[in-house]
């Protein structure tokens, strides 16, 4: 069995459209959303078992995993579309960790540089985010610790320490279609500034920091 987790914090435009899409995931599942106690109503309009836990959207993860039954975790954003055979894929992977491809929606050529980039990334270095459809072994989420409890880059993170326990995340040939909302006004810019905010959280600039800066962007 799969574990779907999905955070969520002022979603209200996008609970209704995730729920149709888990309708028609086909294989054995369960579902936790996990809400930082949103102020739009999100959390009274979701239908699927529910839990609330504040602050980061780490923590929010964290917490839901524990009451994970599944084999597999699989982090999935609110506003992202994944097709139904997604489950069947994780599980015929077989993968410690992986993540989907990435494909952008509604797209442009500057948002198609991005995605190209992006998938890159996880083939030359194993490390994802968390639009492309994280999921783990829960045995080795538990394991390593989870997510670290940071405002920011806590996929990054979790990347890195897959990696620093010896297991590899690995991207599956799956289309994840996630929102361009953040991307869409200023794409190579945004992009651009990912890249120095993720240089500096290497460097071991204050993360607190970062997640200003990047609020900001």
């Amino acid at each position: 069995m799969v574990t779907i987790i999905i955070p969520t914090y002022n979603e209200v435009e996008n609970v209704k459209k995730i729920e149709k899409q888990l309708a028609k995931i086909k294989g054995d599942i369960e579902v936790i959303f996990t809400d930082g106690f949103s102020s739009d109503g999100t959390y009274d309009l979701i239908t699927y078992p529910k839990i609330r836990e504040t602050k980061y959207r780490s923590n929010q993860m964290n917490a839901a995993s524990k009451y994970a039954k599944g084999d597999y975790l699989f982090f999935l954003h609110c506003d992202s579309y994944i097709g139904p055979d997604c489950i069947k894929v994780i599980e015929k992977s077989n993968l410690d960790a992986g993540c989907f491809t990435l494909k952008f929606h509604p797209t442009n050529p500057s948002l198609d540089f991005i995605e190209f980039f992006s998938n890159l990334r996880v083939k030359r270095k194993n490390i994802a985010f968390g639009d492309q459809g994280i999921f783990i072994k829960r045995e080795i989420f538990e394991k390593i610790g989870g997510y670290k409890a940071i405002p920011l880059m806590e996929d990054y993170q979790l990347s890195m320490d897959i990696k620093d326990h010896g297991y590899k995340l690995k991207q599956v040939d799956y289309p994840i279609y996630t929102s361009s909302r953040r991307l869409k006004n200023h794409p190579l810019r945004t992009g651009f500034m990912m890249k120095i905010l993720q240089k500096m959280y290497r460097k071991g600039y204050d993360i607190e920091k970062i997640a200003k800066l990047y609020k900001k962007i």
